[in-house]
């Protein structure tokens, strides 16, 4: 599979999660054999404002995989400049984001909104493409606004039509945000058959076998890992060994898990300064503590972690309850 003329490897993308796919989450699924990797959300607004911090969300160094900014917008002139702002950084594509479902993104018209207008997705994919300096534009989409608005396969072929080069579809309308089983594989196989560009399905994949039961039914190229990898990175490992058709790997021992969560908060407070990662590494550390002895205890523990040196403290009380 192909994103335009970039090869990807076998393997799960990582869906972009604000908050969580910071560069060294990015890095770890890479570790682990995702086949690409996509920013943060960037505000193209911001972005044509001089925002330095939209700008620090763009910047990645290579670790072996395409890389990917996902910007969001809801006027294609507006996300056609932003995408001419950003030619200089070092990245593989541009990621349009048609399925976020937080308020503070569809307020203003972004995000899982813009599948009210397929017409207006395909001029802004249109606008991304004509000022992308030939780098290839993928898109990620929900299933729709509500229930009585689907509108994937419509906004596909109006993305391919302008240009996109692949597209990720999670099979969830906005209305139903992230609830447990209510993705919709025919969605996703729908689009799938509607459009001649590379398809991921995305949703509530959380092992191989689920990442394969979609794929056979549904149709679509390869899958897209979001909440399913955080804490267990090596999901993405379990995939590319499945789509390889070789043998699943060995589940990581406590003694492995605990070591990935102890790099990537050290490779956090690299990256941000401990004043800034340190409450984020709360969230990412929790869970890490799922299915473990003690796991209330735990979690308890990791929302208080301030300083680099209170993981080693965290991850002792984890021995402790867990050997």
């Amino acid at each position: 599979m192909k994103i335009a003329s970039i090869p990807l490897a076998p393997g799960a993308a990582l869906a972009p999660m604000a908050g969580f796919t910071d560069a060294a989450c990015r890095d770890m699924a890479v570790r682990h054999g995702a086949a690409y990797t996509v920013s943060e959300m960037v505000s193209a607004k911001a972005l044509t404002f001089g925002d330095k911090k939209s700008a620090q969300l763009i910047r990645c160094k290579p670790n072996g995989a395409p890389y990917g900014v996902q910007l969001f917008g809801a006027e294609p002139e507006t996300m056609g400049q932003a995408a001419r702002l950003i030619q200089h950084y070092d990245y593989d594509f541009i990621d349009i984001n048609m399925g976020c479902p937080a308020p503070k993104i569809t307020s203003s018209g972004a995000g899982s909104r813009l599948l009210l207008d397929p017409a207006l997705c395909g001029r802004i994919v249109a606008a991304v493409v004509e000022a992308s300096d030939g780098r290839p534009v993928t898109v990620k989409m929900r299933a729709g606004w509500d229930g009585d608005h689907i509108t994937a396969v419509e906004t596909a072929k109006a993305c391919e039509a302008a240009g996109a080069a692949l597209i990720a579809v999670h099979g969830r309308t906005r209305e139903q945000m992230y609830i447990p089983g209510t993705v919709d594989w025919s969605v996703i196989a729908a689009v799938k058959a509607a459009v001649s560009v590379p398809v991921l399905g995305n949703g509530d994949i959380t092992t191989a076998d689920e990442a394969r039961a979609m794929m056979e039914a549904t149709g679509c190229d390869g899958v897209m890992v979001g909440r399913g990898a955080l804490g267990n990175p090596w999901l993405f490992g379990e995939i590319a060994a499945m789509l390889k058709g070789e043998p699943a790997p060995p589940p990581p021992t406590l003694r492995q898990r605990m070591e990935e969560l102890r790099r990537q908060v050290y490779e956090m407070c690299e990256n941000k300064g401990e004043w800034v990662a340190m409450p984020q590494a709360r969230s990412q550390a929790i869970h890490y503590m799922k299915g473990l002895r003690g796991a209330a205890a735990l979690r308890a523990e990791c929302s208080r972690l301030e300083h680099f040196p209170d993981i080693d403290r965290l991850i002792e009380k984890v021995w402790q309850e867990n050997s």
